[in-house]
């Protein structure tokens, strides 16, 4: 049986340990602890959540989360319900856990009044791309993704040139 929850402030570290997986399954380095303070606080005690996350339970036991906020869409005027990640272990796919989280986040963006739901997905992961496809969603083939960190985003605060 899947069941899908809103994480708690007691659920910090299973949150924290799926992250660890998933970083782990994209291999990318984990959360330092430093990063691993703000995400707690920025779940559960910053006013308000900067994001919100769900843990996917499968008999009782913590194998998938996801992690979502709201964005704003300026042309339709609504929110859009962005989620960052969903991730299921490996042991526990194929039980029906990534489609109870999926569902779970279509019916979150509905009561939101989201007018869209957006994502990522890395283009190595035939998987998900695979999933995501099956359920009617469209990779935008238009639109390309950028991205700022640390030094590009201070020089481009204080005018100066972001070192290449």
């Amino acid at each position: 049986m899947v069941t899908i929850r809103h994480t708690r402030p007691d659920d910090a570290d299973t949150l924290l340990t799926l992250i660890d997986a998933l970083a782990d399954y994209e291999k990318l380095e984990r959360p330092t602890a430093e990063a691993r303070q703000r995400l707690k606080h920025d779940a559960f005690e910053h006013t308000p959540a900067r994001f919100w996350a769900v843990i996917a339970e499968y008999d009782g036991k913590p194998v998938g989360y996801s992690l979502f906020f709201e964005t704003y869409s300026s042309f339709l005027a609504q929110p859009t319900l962005y989620v960052e990640d969903i991730f299921v272990l490996p042991e526990a796919r194929q039980h029906g856990v990534g489609e109870a989280i999926f569902r779970y986040l279509a019916g979150e963006a509905l009561r939101r009044e989201c007018g869209r739901m957006e994502w990522s997905c890395l283009n190595w992961n035939q998987l998900a791309i695979g999933f995501y496809e099956k359920r009617g969603a469209r990779h935008l083939d238009d639109w390309r993704m950028y991205r700022l960190t640390g030094n590009e985003i201070d020089a481009v605060a204080t005018g100066g040139v972001s070192p290449s």
